[in-house]
């Protein structure tokens, strides 16, 4: 990964060497899309991250930010500190905001207002009143200042921000070529069993897949770019098969595995947003047994604008015992997983635990890192295979967790 000070995170991860320029061509226009909004929601399940993690009243974590949702989720574990970094400004602008809601807005009402419903205009005059004198400046700016569009981007707020950053538009083209289609992909979320949300997937969903357009415009990488899969990675997630099949059995997984009342990733794709009903299935951190926790906690998390393994390299040596990479190493290259192994190594209590995504189903550390730091490490392969399993967002093949010893 790159330094914040010389380069966008990802253009040296995801531009290759020695390849056409076709290629290079297609991971600069990858690195340029992942510098705004990516991830107005973070696409992990928090609740299989905290098994996984085992974080403990005197745990100190370290995580990739990405939209946030899950660092604050995470308060409800109750660990003694968590550090969240990010080197896209639009996701530190993003945490740093939900951070200073959960801490100064009225109540749980207007914080599920502000996040659950997301596109109330009383959600504008909240962020005036309660939010905007207690964010810093750079924070400030971000959100009262303009997009591409002109509009504020705490506008967002006010319209959907949801149907925002470049996932959210991802699933609205989705959405698009489901009213091509006549598909109504709100359906599903009506459905009252397991049973029938299947049968609507094989029904309505399913043949989606076979369809000559959506097999070529599936098989472009540039296509999947709102998936956060690199053009470098294109190839190793599809294997064999054509992306169509990947996808569709990734939206089987989504539609059909676990019900759709407890399900919020199903709701923000079908929907593009979160139930409006008291019972919604909703992150934890924004479900209301959870608010006071949330609240008094919220002081626990440190946002930076920084780079991980430089971060990392500036700490003191068995400093910390719990760290999320998301899908991060799926964009590095061997040398830049070697510098991030060695710091995480350097810095892990015994006992540590590092939990990671890949896009494709196996864990990418065997045959890439140093026999010497590997050896250091046990992988779970069995409690990996269940918590992927378990993984209600769906989106990735692998769930990953390393424990130090």
């Amino acid at each position: 990964m790159a330094s914040a000070k010389r380069a966008h995170p990802l253009t040296r991860s995801v531009v290759r060497k020695g390849t056409g320029v076709a290629n290079k061509l297609l991971d600069h226009a990858f690195a340029l899309a992942f510098r705004g909004l990516v991830y107005a929601q973070i696409w992990e399940d928090p609740e299989v991250d905290m098994e996984a993690l085992q974080i403990r009243p005197d745990s100190r974590l370290i995580a990739i930010a990405s939209g946030g949702c899950n660092v604050l989720s995470y308060l409800v574990a109750d660990p003694a500190a968590i550090t969240a970094v990010d080197l896209n400004t639009a996701h530190v602008a993003l945490g740093k905001l939900k951070i200073a809601s959960a801490q100064h807005l009225p109540g749980y009402g207007a914080f599920r207002r502000f996040f659950a419903e997301a596109d109330q205009p009383a959600n504008i005059a909240a962020y005036r009143e309660h939010v905007a004198p207690h964010l810093d400046e750079t924070t400030r700016r971000y959100w009262e200042g303009r997009d591409l569009s002109l509009r504020r981007r705490i506008g967002g707020f006010r319209r959907g921000i949801y149907k925002r950053g470049l996932l959210g538009g991802f699933i609205g083209v989705a959405h698009l070529l489901a009213k091509v289609y006549r598909i109504d992909l709100q359906a599903i979320l009506a459905a009252g069993s397991i049973e029938e949300q299947r049968a609507i997937f094989e029904r309505e969903l399913s043949p989606v897949f076979d369809k000559k357009f959506v097999r070529w415009l599936t098989d472009q990488p540039a296509s999947l770019f709102g998936l956060g899969i690199p053009p470098a990675q294109f190839d190793a997630l599809a294997g064999d098969q054509r992306m169509a099949e990947v996808l569709r059995r990734r939206l089987e997984k989504l539609a059909c595995d676990f019900s759709v009342e407890d399900n919020y990733f199903a709701w923000q794709a079908f929907s593009r947003g979160y139930g409006k009903t008291a019972t919604s299935a909703l992150p934890p951190y924004l479900q209301e047994a959870n608010w006071e926790a949330v609240r008094s906690r919220a002081g626990r998390i440190d946002v930076r604008h920084a780079n991980l393994t430089e971060h990392l390299r500036a700490l003191p040596a068995a400093s910390l015992d719990r760290y999320v990479l998301l899908d991060a190493q799926d964009w590095m290259t061997d040398a830049q997983l070697n510098e991030l192994w060695r710091e995480i190594t350097r810095t892990a209590r015994p006992g540590s635990r590092v939990l990671f995504r890949t896009a494709a189903e196996p864990s990418l550390l065997p045959g890439r890192l140093d026999d010497a730091l590997l050896s250091q490490w046990t992988y779970h392969a069995e409690a990996s295979l269940d918590f992927t399993r378990r993984d209600r967002s769906s989106i990735y093949g692998g769930v990953h967790l390393y424990e130090l010893g």
